[in-house]
């Protein structure tokens, strides 16, 4: 437990400019509370305890305004940034070194039993109010784009935009860090293209209809 708390304060220090003590960080940082309220419900749930789990990921949702289910898989070194409004299923996996920002929701889309929330792997970021939804995998070192709607799985080294979620970045192609305001937008792209379409369409027909009408 002391060394969970200890990596969760590091990086905090590390993603965060705006943390400045140990203090602070403890005091001040509600993704910490969550997921150390977090660790005691896994524990409680685990144990079959699932009533006294539940109470505690709601007193976490209370003080915190982020909501974790209890039987949520996560790994180490994760961090929530801001958080309020951030939901995460019961059936949820979530690998090392991951962030979510504020907004984010990692859940289901429907009544449907058994695994039905997203698995999501190793030093993968989630920008604010982004939602992966459903069983489906989303692989090493992704980024997912701010405000995106994901229902498919994605390969790992990827950048994901838009609604529904699309990849524009590939293995290779990959930036190191998640630049919300320099991402890729597929659908103004598919917009301009079939304007440039357009217009060329309609310089093709008014030369046609010059040449019909030159006597």
């Amino acid at each position: 437990m002391l060394r969970s708390i200890r990596e969760q304060i590091d990086v905090i220090f590390r993603e965060d400019p705006a943390a400045t003590s140990v203090l602070e960080v403890l005091l001040c940082y509600p993704g910490l509370h969550a997921i150390l309220l977090h660790r005691l419900g896994h524990w409680l749930y685990r144990i079959k305890l699932r009533l006294l789990a539940r109470i505690t990921s709601q007193v976490a949702r209370v003080i915190t305004g982020i909501e974790i289910h209890p039987g949520a898989t996560i790994g180490r070194r994760f961090f929530i940034d801001h958080g309020m409004g951030v939901v995460v299923g019961e059936t949820t996996i979530i690998g090392d070194d991951v962030i979510l920002y504020q907004g984010v929701t990692l859940g289901g889309t429907g009544k449907e039993r058994g695994k039905r929330h997203p698995t999501i792997g190793n030093h993968v970021v989630v920008g604010t109010g982004a939602k992966v939804l459903g069983n489906i995998t989303i692989g090493n070192n992704v980024k997912i784009g701010a405000g995106s709607v994901v229902v498919h799985s994605v390969p790992d080294d990827s950048t994901v935009v838009g609604i529904p979620g699309r990849i524009v970045k590939a293995r290779g192609q990959i930036a190191d860090d998640l630049e919300h305001g320099a991402l890729p937008d597929p659908q103004g792209q598919d917009l301009e293209n079939m304007t440039q379409r357009i217009d060329q369409m309609e310089l093709v027909i008014r030369a046609l209809l010059e040449e019909k009408t030159k006597p």
